[in-house]
């Protein structure tokens, strides 16, 4: 048994090495998801905006209007950092890749670190949860 000891070692060790580095995936956007409010009323600007920047703070992100109808977001995790554009209107929104720093970020084959796209369907899941309570 005590032979088997350096091996399993060597193993487990390239195990903890191999997931601890962990690959790309593909840039997760949404695009033009509709605004739904619980009772069927129409969100205003002003709701959605609030709604979107409500959202992502509680995750984490800083959010800034950068417009009339768009919103920054960055999320800064430990020496990562990812930079989204949040267009809007009454109607839908959209969250889209704008930069990233140590991200692996490749444009030709728009891969990226694969808990970006974790991050972003957090933010999306609790924009749709506020903007699901509009109107109650």
């Amino acid at each position: 048994m005590k032979q088997w000891l350096p091996a399993m070692l060597v193993v487990g060790l390239a195990v903890v090495m191999m997931t601890g580095c962990r690959g790309g995936g593909q840039v997760y956007e949404v695009k033009d998801t509709p605004v739904q409010t619980a009772t069927g009323k129409a969100a205003s600007m002003e709701e959605v905006q609030k709604a979107i920047i409500g959202a992502g703070a509680k995750l984490g992100w800083i959010m800034a209007v950068a417009k009339p109808g768009e919103i920054v977001g960055t999320l800064n995790v430990r020496t990562h950092t990812a930079i989204v554009t949040i267009p809007f209107s009454e109607k839908n929104y959209s969250i889209l890749y704008k930069d990233s720093t140590n991200l692996k970020y490749d444009a030709d084959k728009q891969t990226i670190h694969q808990n970006y796209s974790g991050w972003i369907q957090r933010l999306d899941n609790e924009i749709r949860a506020r903007l699901s309570t509009l109107g109650m």
